[in-house]
C-alpha cells in the first residue's frame, strides 16, 4: 500500500514543477534509460568475452588433467595461478597444487556428485564487493586403471574481475558525464525554447494590467520564421485585437446608450412632471400619454438597432443559407411598394438570375432601410439593382433627389449621424450605420456616393458557397 501511494503521488509533484523543470527531469531521465541500457550491452559483451577467454584456457588444462590422470604420470602445470585436485571416490585427496594441499576445493556433497558422474562448475568469490583468491573450477569423473577419479581444475579470476570493475568505473564515469551533459542541453534547450512565451507571457500580462494605455499594442512576434512558438504569438495577437474590438464594441454601446436614450427619458420625466404637477384634464392627460407613447416607440427602435448592431458587430449571428436573388430583392422590396405608390412613384428591380449564400435575416433589413430612405429623403424613380460576379453580390438602390450634403458624405455610415435636412423627419440615426455592419459581417463594405441623377448606396459583399469545415 505504501509503495502505491508513493508512485501515486509522483505525477502530481511532477505536474507541480516549472516546464523547463518538467522537461529536464524527463530528458535526464531518458537518458538515464538509454545510458544504462548501453552500458549494460557493453559489459554483457565484455564479461562474455573474458568468460569466454577464461572457459577456453579452463578447457585446455582439463584436457591436460584428463591425460595425466588416465596416463598415472605427472600432472601438468596449466596457466597462472591455475589449481588441480585429484581425489577418490569416498572424497579424500590423492593429489593437489602446492597452494591448496589437503584444503579441498569441493564440499562432500559435490565430490559424491561427481563421483556419480555429474560435472560441476562454479565460480569462488565474488566481483564485487572484492575478495582475495577468485577462482573459477570445473570438476568431472576419470577412470584411470578401473579406478574412479574426482579431478578438479581451477583457474584464477582476478584478472578477469579487475577489468570488469575498471569498465563498470568507466562506464559509471562516462554516463554520468553523458548524463549530466545533457541535462545541461536540455535546460538550455527548453529555456530558449520558452524565451518567447515568457516574453509573451509578460506582454500579455503588462497589456492586462493597462488596458487603456496598452491599446492598440501587440506582442513582438518574429516574422522571419513560422514554427510553433511564432504561431501562439500570431494567435495571442490576434485574440487581443478581438478582445480590443470586443471592449471597443462594448464602450461605443455603452456610450450611444446613454446619448441616445438620455433625450427621450428627460422628455418624459417632463412630460411626467408637468402632468403631476397640478390636475390635469382628460384631454391634456391623453396628450401628455400620447407623448410618452411617442417617446417609448423612439426608445425601443433605438434600442433594438442598438442591440442589432452589437450582434453583427459580434460576428457571430451571421448563418449564410442559399436563397435566390430574385426572391431575396421581392421580399425585401415588398413593404415599401405600397409607400411607393401613394407618392406616385416608381420601384424597379434589375438583378441577375442567381442563387447567393447570404444571410436573409440580416441583407433584407439593411435593403429595407436603403429603400426607406430613398422614400423619405429621395425623390423620384427608385432602382433597386443587383448582379452575382465572382463571389460578390453587388447591390445598389439609387433615386433621383437632390442627394447627400458634400459635407456628410465621409460621415453617411457613422452611428447617429444624420444630414441637417433629415433631422426634422424621424429616425435614429442608425439606418446607415446597420447597412455598413451587415455589408462588413459579409465581409463587405458599404457606400454611399451623389450622381449626377441623384443618389446611390452600394452594398458590396460575399455571397460565395461558404467552404466546409474541415
Amino acid at each position: 500500500m505504501t509503495v502505491a501511494v508513493a508512485w501515486g503521488g509522483l505525477p502530481a509533484r511532477f505536474r507541480r514543477l516549472p516546464v523547463v523543470g518538467r522537461l529536464v527531469l524527463a530528458v535526464a531521465l531518458t537518458m538515464s534509460l538509454v545510458l544504462a541500457g548501453a552500458a549494460g550491452l557493453v559489459y554483457w559483451r565484455v564479461e562474455t568475452a573474458l568468460d569466454g577467454q577464461l572457459d577456453e584456457d579452463l578447457a585446455t588444462y582439463q584436457q591436460s588433467l584428463n591425460h595425466a590422470v588416465r596416463d598415472g604420470g605427472a600432472l601438468p602445470s596449466g596457466p597462472d595461478g591455475s589449481l588441480h585436485q585429484v581425489l577418490d571416490a569416498h572424497g579424500r585427496v590423492l593429489r593437489s597444487s602446492d597452494t591448496v594441499r589437503d584444503q579441498r576445493l569441493l564440499t562432500p556433497a559435490e565430490g559424491a556428485a561427481v563421483a556419480q558422474g555429474a560435472t560441476i562448475r562454479r565460480d569462488v568469490g565474488s566481483l564485487l564487493p572484492i575478495t582475495p583468491g577468485t577462482l573459477r573450477l570445473r570438476a568431472w569423473r576419470v577412470t584411470a586403471g578401473g579406478q574412479t577419479r574426482v579431478v578438479v581444475a581451477a583457474v584464477q579470476r582476478g584478472h578477469r574481475d579487475e577489468a570488469l570493475r575498471e569498465l563498470l568505473a568507466q562506464l559509471a564515469l562516462a554516463s554520468g558525464l553523458t548524463l549530466l551533459a545533457a541535462s545541461y542541453v536540455g535546460y538550455r534547450a527548453a529555456r530558449a525554447a520558452l524565451r518567447p512565451v515568457e516574453r509573451y507571457r509578460r506582454g500579455a500580462a503588462a497589456l492586462a494590467a493597462d488596458a487603456e494605455d496598452a491599446r492598440g499594442l501587440r506582442l513582438e512576434v518574429p516574422t522571419d520564421r513560422d514554427d510553433e512558438i511564432t504561431r501562439l504569438g500570431h494567435t495571442l495577437n490576434r485574440m487581443l485585437g478581438r478582445l480590443e474590438a470586443s471592449a471597443a464594441r462594448e464602450h461605443q454601446f455603452i456610450a450611444d446608450a446613454s446619448h441616445e436614450l438620455r433625450t427621450p427619458l428627460t422628455l418624459m420625466r417632463a412630460e411626467l412632471d408637468v402632468a403631476l404637477h397640478r390636475p390635469r384634464t382628460a384631454e391634456e392627460l391623453t396628450g401628455t400619454l400620447r407623448s410618452v407613447d411617442t417617446e417609448v416607440r423612439r426608445l425601443v427602435t433605438l434600442a433594438n438597432a442598438l442591440l442589432d448592431l452589437e450582434q453583427l458587430g459580434s460576428g457571430e449571428h451571421i448563418e449564410r443559407t442559399p436563397i435566390d436573388l430574385g426572391r431575396l430583392l421581392d421580399d425585401a422590396s415588398a413593404p415599401y411598394r405600397a409607400a411607393a405608390e401613394r407618392e406616385e412613384r416608381t420601384l424597379t428591380l434589375d438583378h441577375d438570375r442567381a442563387t447567393v449564400h447570404v444571410d436573409p435575416r440580416w441583407l433584407e433589413p439593411a435593403i429595407g432601410t436603403l429603400l426607406d430612405n430613398a422614400l423619405r429623403h429621395g425623390s423620384g424613380a427608385i432602382l433597386l439593382r443587383a448582379e452575382s460576379r465572382d463571389g460578390r453580390l453587388r447591390l445598389s438602390v439609387a433615386d433621383e433627389g437632390t442627394g447627400f450634403p458634400p459635407d456628410f458624405l465621409p460621415h453617411a455610415f457613422d452611428r447617429f449621424s444624420r444630414a441637417e435636412a433629415s433631422r426634422t423627419t424621424p429616425g435614429t440615426g442608425l439606418g446607415l450605420a446597420l447597412v455598413a455592419a451587415v455589408a462588413a459581417s459579409h465581409d463587405g463594405t458599404a457606400h454611399a456616393e451623389n450622381t449626377p441623377s441623384g443618389t446611390t448606396v452600394m452594398i458590396d459583399i460575399a455571397c460565395a458557397s461558404p467552404e466546409p469545415a474541415a
